[in-house]
């Protein structure tokens, strides 16, 4: 069985998309540590067009963090289809990391997104505010292939009211 193509954001405004997100919910992953708290990423418009990126969690009080670029995958295409590279090990960049970062939803004011890859082995739900604590959940629909029970919600903002609204999502999947 095919899965449906996977839709995604359309004409992104990149400079609204800047700034400093937190993420509230992810699937589990083997390069964001399990205990990690206050999980966020930072993006700063470079001059060039693409996005300098600082991921960042905290880990028994102290900070792990790795820098890298975005930049779209299709500079011709309107969809929010990234790439993003990182360098790894980050104390010492020479071996260059890519991974696709595809804009799944937006809402109008660019304060909650759904981040995704084609691969659908990993999701974020992220907030460019850390203080939002209801969010319309419309857009964790399965529709785009994802098992929504795999979700985990992250620890360190204030964000447990918007995952109440994930969990009632789930029954969709």
């Amino acid at each position: 069985m095919s899965q449906k193509t996977m839709e995604v954001v359309k004409n992104l405004d990149i400079k609204r998309y800047m700034g400093r997100w937190y993420e509230i919910a992810s699937f589990p992953s083997r390069f964001q540590p399990r205990n990690g708290v206050n999980t966020r990423a930072t993006y700063t418009l470079n001059e060039d067009g693409t996005v300098h990126v600082l991921n960042e969690t905290f880990t028994d009080g102290k900070r792990g963090f790795i820098e890298g670029t975005a930049y779209k995958a299709d500079p011709q295409s309107d969809e929010a289809k990234l790439k993003v590279k990182f360098y790894v090990p980050p104390f010492l960049p020479i071996i260059p990391i890519v991974g696709d970062y595809w804009v799944l939803h937006l809402d109008d004011d660019y304060q909650y997104a759904l981040i995704g890859q084609p691969s659908r082995n990993y999701l974020w739900v992220c907030l460019l505010s850390s203080r939002i604590s209801v969010v319309a959940v419309g857009a964790l629909d399965s529709s785009n292939g994802f098992t929504l029970n795999l979700l985990r919600q992250s620890v360190g903002f204030f964000c447990s009211f918007f995952f109440v609204g994930i969990v009632q999502a789930n029954t969709y999947g």
